[in-house]
């Protein structure tokens, strides 16, 4: 269950308004400043094109205060991972220098790629909060290049960091015992090694930006403004459930299956608005499973509260520890969200997706204007590896696809889903950094999106010529048979697929699944549409128009449609 504590300052009564404001956006903007400082500083195309990273300032004791708008997943859960570290290593330990490290998704972390480093900040002496940051590291060991699709168990799948505290000079810097580790168990010690040292330098901004608030304003009005920041978020979220009308709400989406059998897997929410709080059960939600689709609890906290987030609550509300108070969420031990150890979990983002969209529709009952439809609400993850004369090159790609439509607008064409938001990697890029494929194709998918009063958004398909052999793919993908779903009458979006073409012939491609490639294989990716939002019979006739004129939809499609 999540749970939160409230922690209040003795001085924050007498905080001024002025020092509140100027500090209050002094921390956000540090907070922003980290996550420019990672992306700019990374190595690996998937945090510097992709943005896959995140970062966020903390209070002593380790509550979210500000936040880089990056990942929702990532950030969802930072202080429960903190708090994680914090147990095996009391922060009233921690020297200059020191860090906490962790990935592991059964102390608290997610899945093995997202490394979580919290810097500890001090000021005159005194421990006076933390700079904390996440990022998407493309190796980390494990069976496969970049991505093992048919890990057996969590230990399959990479290194595994469990909470603990380093020191950056005697562990890390130069040839440091803890970096020397790393190095030796993956394939591209240059790039993974440099992508650490971003997180180290953004972590750095942050606490250089906090010590220079203590600087001016002092330890005890810092710590003041931090508390009245959290506070202020809450308070604002209480207003918003408050309007809400008491009762119980119930929704469920599915996975389309496990990599093994066509089965779905089933992802149930039971969503109890009273007053101003509001509890998420996913009791009833399908047994744990062999492959790497089990979402740790963490993932599925930060599923539930960014659904929450995006739909009642207004975009100004700082996404804080405040907002997390009147939250309580639990799921049962050994379920698809909640897996016991050691299942694999690398692919957590499907059934997180099912969370976020299990939870929506059951908030479309009390706030049926606030919600989405379905859209590509998954995470389609493709690998493209190659090993020659001993070294290895990854690439790693998330993709985007149709955003659902709502009340006021059309869904987004070819964009990330809400909990990754990552951004794509320009052509520019690969062809850069890669020799051993070229991207050939990429572009919107007519017809894709599902019809209604505001349609879907498009799906996008890309294309990589294969140019040398023994090319290894790996993919985890959704929404290739479960559809995006339309909402108050509005029509399915398209599903996604995948194919390769190799000597005139297409091969189809699973959702998940894993091929050795050969010189001259063209694979091609088509994610999902969105869902239409409101009956088709209720579309403006400037907006079909629009539509047929830039090639969005068919002229055929829209006769069939729309008459």
């Amino acid at each position: 269950m999540l749970d939160t504590v409230k922690h209040a300052s003795p001085a924050q009564e007498a905080l001024n308004p002025v020092d509140y404001a100027v500090i209050t956006q002094g921390l956000i903007a540090a907070a922003r400043e980290m996550g420019v400082k990672l992306i700019r500083s990374a190595y690996s195309t998937i945090i510097r094109e992709a943005a896959d990273a995140s970062a966020a300032l903390f209070d002593r004791d380790g509550n979210v205060v500000a936040q880089a708008e990056l990942i929702p997943m990532q950030l969802g859960p930072m202080s429960e991972i903190f708090h994680a570290c914090a147990q095996a290593d009391p922060v009233e330990s921690l020297q200059e220098g020191d860090f906490y490290i962790t990935n592991d998704p059964y102390s608290g972390g997610q899945h093995l790629q997202d490394v979580f480093i919290y810097s500890p900040i001090f000021f005159e002496g005194e421990l006076v909060g933390f700079a904390g940051t996440v990022a998407h590291h493309l190796d980390l060991g494990g069976g496969n290049p970049g991505l093992t699709t048919e890990a057996v168990d969590v230990h399959a799948e990479g290194i595994i960091f469990p909470p603990t505290r380093y020191n950056h000079a005697r562990d890390w810097e130069g040839r440091g015992p803890l970096k020397r580790m790393v190095a030796a168990n993956i394939r591209v010690p240059g790039q993974t090694i440099g992508d650490f040292d971003a997180q180290f330098a953004a972590n750095s901004v942050g606490a250089e930006r906090m010590r220079q608030l203590c600087e001016k304003y002092g330890a005890a009005t810092l710590r003041a403004a931090m508390g009245e920041l959290v506070d202020y978020s809450e308070r604002r979220f209480r207003m918003a459930l408050s309007q809400l009308a008491d009762g119980v709400y119930h929704g469920e989406d599915s996975v389309d299956d496990d990599g093994i059998t066509d089965q779905p897997l089933t992802v149930k929410a039971a969503v109890t608005v009273k007053g101003d709080t509001i509890e998420i059960d996913f009791d009833g939600t399908c047994p744990q499973v062999s492959r790497n689709l089990n979402c740790p609890f963490s993932s599925t906290i930060s599923a539930a509260l960014s659904a929450v987030k995006s739909a009642l609550t207004s975009p100004d509300i700082p996404f804080n520890e405040g907002l997390k108070r009147p939250v309580r969420i639990r799921a049962p031990k050994g379920s698809l969200v909640n897996p016991n150890y050691p299942a694999p979990v690398r692919a957590r983002m499907e059934a997180g997706y099912r969370c976020f969209n299990a939870v929506l529709k059951a908030l479309a009952q009390v706030a049926p204007d606030k919600v989405i439809a379905g859209g590509n609400d998954a995470t389609l993850v493709t690998s493209l590896s190659h090993q020659d004369q001993g070294k290895y090159k990854v690439y790693l790609e998330v993709y985007g696809g149709g955003f659902g439509a709502s009340l006021h607008r059309d869904g987004c064409d070819a964009v990330d889903s809400p909990l990754s938001n990552c951004t794509n990697t320009p052509i520019e890029a690969t062809d850069m950094d890669f020799d051993h494929f070229r991207i050939v194709g990429y572009g919107l998918i007519p017809d894709s999106a599902g019809h209604g009063r505001h349609r879907g958004g498009l799906g996008f398909y890309r294309s990589f010529e294969i140019l040398k052999d023994g090319v290894n793919f790996a993919m985890y993908a959704d929404r290739f048979r479960v559809v995006p779903y339309g909402l108050f009458g509005g029509a399915d979006g398209k599903p996604g697929s995948g194919e390769i073409l190799r000597d005139g012939k297409k091969l189809p491609l699973k959702s998940k699944d894993n091929q050795t490639l050969r010189k001259g294989d063209i694979v091609t990716i088509y994610t999902a549409g969105g869902g239409g939002y409101g009956p088709a019979s209720e579309r403006a006739r400037e907006d079909i128009e629009y539509d047929i004129q830039h090639g969005y939809v068919t002229q055929q499609a829209s006769r069939a449609i729309y008459g």
